[in-house]
């Protein structure tokens, strides 16, 4: 059971509902996944050295979207991180856009995501950098969701923030000479400064966007008093307890940042019209139930999550950014040092199981598959075509 399932079967009636409102991402993300491991995407035959049972593999199809293609990104990208991680306390920070702002994001998806990342790392720089509070440079990485566990618009950034920085000025440069500055053990920021500055940054840019002209909004929204009730509703930004530490920050990375809108193993059936799926109900505890919906409805949520092209959803920000992360990070490793603590543990084996040179036989689990043919890739009518 495969999104790609729901795909083939739906997504013709999709299409004739939806199709022209589509962005060309949204065609391709389409296309890429009904296609993912099949024929008409080539592949190779590969025979195990162990018992000799042929295998045909198909090509994945690679794009970003797509719920099966994430491993080997996932795996990569976690090595790199990896060797960004301080032995230092991490926090976990959410901020989240009200449902009016979501409502326009769907309009103007590159800007206002873009805006989000923004306005988040901005209030988590001027607040930590303000000296009532910590007085420090943090490092930030923030990863961009669109979705909840029902597939609705809900567009948020997931934070992981150093529980302490370099000290600086008021201004936010980092000192001279400057020295490790921790937060209060079990604290990061106070939510509510937090909640407000992000909300003023991010309105304070979306009045920006509008001035100029830049931002697609509904006709009803002809003039400006839209974002007055803005300004008056609290917006919603959440700080967990920190991580037990670095390998509990790796386990999080790994099960967040790569992730797509809905996992293959949250499909539960395909009958007839419904699809089912399994979400999780936070009003209730957490607790898993199964929703159903027709297959056009789910398709139509499935690809509102789909991001524009070369659209970053992953960044770093201060003492992770990438024009001083080498230096910043050194460092710090120097400054924690004079507090006794040194480089994690905990990393190096994550980091090294990383891949496997050749993937395992499914027949005998001993052997390795080794590539001896390459296969075309095949149209549906079953003729050959063009590989590329």
């Amino acid at each position: 059971m495969e999104v790609a399932d729901v795909i083939r079967q739906h997504g013709a009636a999709f299409l004739d509902q939806y199709g022209a409102g589509l962005t060309a991402e949204q065609w391709q993300a389409l296309r890429d996944l009904e296609r993912c491991r099949t024929a008409a995407l080539g592949g190779h035959l590969a025979v195990c050295d162990h018992c000799g049972r042929r295998h045909v593999l198909y090509h994945s199809c690679r794009n970003r979207h797509c719920p099966k293609c994430q491993g080997g990104r996932r795996a990569t990208w976690l090595e790199r991180e990896a060797s960004y991680l301080l032995p230092v306390e991490y926090y976990h920070v959410v901020f989240t856009l009200p449902a009016a702002v979501a409502e326009l994001a769907l309009l103007n998806r590159r800007r206002l995501y873009g805006l989000l990342f923004e306005a988040a790392s901005a209030a988590v720089r001027e607040v930590a950098a303000d000296p009532r509070h910590l007085g420090a440079e943090v490092g930030l990485l923030l990863v961009l969701h669109t979705w909840g566990q029902n597939l609705h618009h809900h567009p948020h950034v997931h934070g992981i923030a150093t529980g302490g920085g370099l000290s600086c000025d008021a201004a936010g440069l980092v000192d001279a000479v400057p020295h490790w500055v921790s937060c209060r053990p079990g604290f990061f920021l106070p939510v509510r400064v937090l909640s407000r500055v992000f909300r003023g940054k991010y309105l304070a840019g979306l009045r920006r966007l509008y001035d100029a002209g830049q931002l697609r909004v509904p006709a009803a929204w002809a003039d400006a008093s839209w974002l007055t009730p803005l300004y008056r509703q609290d917006w919603v930004v959440y700080a967990k307890p920190p991580f037990g530490g670095p390998g509990q920050v790796l386990k999080y990375l790994a099960r967040y940042t790569q992730r797509v809108a809905l996992s293959n193993a949250r499909l539960v059936s395909l009958d007839d019209d419904q699809v089912s799926f399994t979400a999780r109900d936070y009003a209730a505890g957490g607790k898993r139930r199964v929703l159903r919906l027709s297959g056009v409805e789910f398709l139509r949520r499935f690809v509102q999550h789909v991001l524009p092209r070369g659209f970053v959803k992953v960044r770093h920000y201060g003492l992770l950014s990438n024009r001083v992360r080498a230096a910043r990070l050194a460092l710090c490793r120097w400054r924690l040092l004079w507090h006794g603590l040194s480089a994690p543990a905990t990393v190096r084996p994550v980091a090294t199981a990383a891949a496997s040179a050749r993937p395992r036989c499914p027949a005998c689990g001993r052997g390795e598959l080794v590539r001896v043919a390459r296969l075309a890739c095949v149209r549906a009518e079953g003729t050959p075509c063009d590989s590329s």
